[in-house]
């Protein structure tokens, strides 16, 4: 057990390396195409790259082939999606009308939500977590946010959106240990395209020539960001316990920072090297913080 939780652990850092470098992408490719378009088109793309792995393993034989699609399934994968497409679009459409520093500031409030969802579904959350996510969101807000914090309208977008993957990390631990991962990582990636795709045909202007602009973005936020990121965010969260998760993966930040310095040249402040530490320092408290053990 112990070594399936660091196993889980380790895929989620990873998972928030990922995302973070996935960031300067996403940056990128907004400067061609509008938000809808470049979430369904890379969610698309994720899609069409996990299929394949999907079939294969579906005909392998023996123990460990895939369980069958049936309703369930596809209910959970439906479910997953339209949250990740809620929480996605929130986030891309917030960035248009607030900065940068604000939405991820505000957008890595989850890492606060997720453990206040779960009191009300009946999980227990242990002192040390709550300690680890205050330390996470004092150290997102040094790394974060600059001076003049100002509530812009897009703020608004990106609290909600925080919400929203809330309960999307809470829907991907329940839904993980009950399900094949790979199949619901699919299943939720195509949900995410076909929405997105439908809100930019209706909503935005579509050229090819803007599309290939983007296309590296698109490729690296694709390929990466999702169909590697996502995909071990619902492998990892088989065996984590959800306040955990999203206390690791809200390092999404400091690897954005890290990214940003290394591809376009962004400078931290001194202020942000110790948010980046006390982010840190929060994932291990709620980690190594002892546990109470149960005794008749």
């Amino acid at each position: 057990m112990r070594s399936q939780a660091l196993r889980a652990d380790l895929l989620m850092l990873l998972t928030a390396m990922i995302w973070g470098s996935a960031f300067v992408a996403q940056r990128l490719g907004m400067d061609a195409i509008g938000p809808f378009l470049y979430t369904g088109l890379r969610f698309a793309l994720a899609s069409v790259v996990l299929l394949p792995l999907v079939v294969l393993l579906s005909r392998r034989g023996g123990e460990k082939a895939p369980e069958p699609i049936n309703r369930s399934l596809l209910l959970a994968g439906l479910i997953m999606g339209l949250a990740l497409s809620l929480g996605i679009n929130l986030q891309q459409v917030g960035l248009l009308f607030t900065s940068v520093t604000n939405s991820g500031f505000i957008t890595g409030l989850y890492v606060i939500v997720v453990p206040l969802l779960g009191l009300f579904i009946g999980h227990k959350t242990g002192m040390g977590t709550w300690l680890g996510a205050g330390l996470a969101v004092a150290g997102m807000f040094l790394l974060s946010v600059g001076e003049g914090f100002q509530v812009a309208s897009g703020d608004w977008l990106q609290l909600a959106g925080a919400f929203v993957w809330g309960v999307h990390v809470l829907l991907v631990s329940f839904f993980a240990s009950r399900h094949d991962p790979l199949r619901l990582a699919l299943l939720q990636f195509a949900t995410c395209a076909v929405i997105s795709l439908v809100l930019a045909l209706i909503l935005e202007e579509i050229k090819l020539d803007a599309i290939l602009a983007a296309g590296p973005a698109i490729l690296y936020g694709g390929l990466f960001g999702v169909a590697v990121g996502f995909t071990l965010q619902v492998v990892a969260q088989k065996h984590a316990i959800a306040s955990h998760a999203a206390i690791i993966l809200s390092l999404e930040a400091v690897f954005a920072a890290i990214a940003g310095a290394l591809l376009l040249g962004e400078a931290l402040a001194l202020k942000g090297y110790i948010g980046c530490a006390l982010m840190f320092a929060g994932m291990l408290l709620a980690q190594l913080w002892p546990k109470k053990t149960l005794t008749n």
